[in-house]
């Protein structure tokens, strides 16, 4: 398989992405249904601030998607391709 420039250049912004331990439990929690930053920052112990702050990032390589309700925005996985993506690094790190 060969990649041109563009595309190995996005694939390498998806795993820097995912290399920070903060969005990877972000990404977990999420796994089991869509939460609120409230919701989310009470589940790892952090400031809404810095939750707010990873799902940025997390958001613009479509990685999880936002909805907003009222004041509040909930967040959920972007598709099936992150669930899998999740799911495949995981099992590789439990059975490494």
């Amino acid at each position: 398989m060969t990649l041109n420039e563009l595309k190995a250049i996005k694939l390498a912004e998806l795993f820097s992405a995912l290399s920070d331990a903060s969005r990877v439990r972000i990404i977990a929690l999420l796994m089991d249904g869509e939460m609120s930053v409230n919701a989310i920052a009470n589940g790892l112990n952090m400031t809404e601030s810095a939750i707010s702050h990873q799902l940025r990032g997390l958001r613009q390589m479509h990685l999880v998607r936002a909805r907003k309700s009222g004041r509040q925005v909930f967040y959920s996985i972007e598709d099936d391709h992150v669930s899998r993506l999740f799911t495949l690094g995981l099992d590789h790190v439990i059975h490494g």
